[in-house]
């Protein structure tokens, strides 16, 4: 069960980060949520890298650096999907 909670957390982690991110985004919603868990991983990393580990009550600290990760990941993937697709960005 711990898959699916993974899927559904990337999955608005990566929404919450394209909503940060200014502009649009040229990414398939699969790989937005592919970007979410992986920056939901990298903040709970340096959560526990920095000392983040069992808290009371609602972890801020924690998913803060989620977000933080998941926003750096989906605009560094986001350069790669574009590179790698041969498209240009297009502002609106």
């Amino acid at each position: 069960m711990s898959w699916l909670w993974a899927i559904i957390v990337g999955f608005v982690l990566g929404l919450i980060a394209r909503a940060i991110l200014p502009g649009k985004q040229h990414q398939p919603l699969w790989l937005t949520t592919l970007f979410g868990i992986i920056g939901g991983v990298l903040g709970n990393a340096v959560a526990t890298w920095i000392g983040v580990h069992d808290t009371r009550g609602i972890d801020w600290t924690r998913h803060l650096l989620q977000i933080a990760g998941a926003v750096a990941i989906v605009a560094l993937g986001e350069m790669v999907y574009l590179s790698l697709r041969g498209g240009k960005r297009h502002t609106v």
